[in-house]
């Protein structure tokens, strides 16, 4: 069963990533939560042209992590899966 405080993190985590999404958008693609670990490492799947991109990665740990840690810093990593 989920806490109120695992409730509030995955809460703030989707509000940070409402805040990239337009940024993704822009250049056809976009991004979705799929977990927040136990171990505060978040899980998202790129899609539209995000998936299969070769700036993907640079996107992911540049642009989506970089704000997510410092919006939610108890967040560790954003990994895609």
């Amino acid at each position: 069963m989920k806490t109120d405080s695992t409730n509030s993190l995955q809460a703030r985590v989707k509000a940070t990533l409402e805040k990239v999404r337009p940024y993704l958008q822009a250049d056809g693609g976009d991004i979705e939560l799929v977990e927040v670990t136990d171990d505060f490492i978040v899980k998202v799947r790129l899609t539209g042209a995000c998936h299969g991109c070769p700036f993907s990665m640079q996107t992911l740990k540049g642009g989506v992590e970089q704000t997510l840690i410092k919006e939610v810093p108890e967040i560790v990593e954003v990994v895609a899966v």
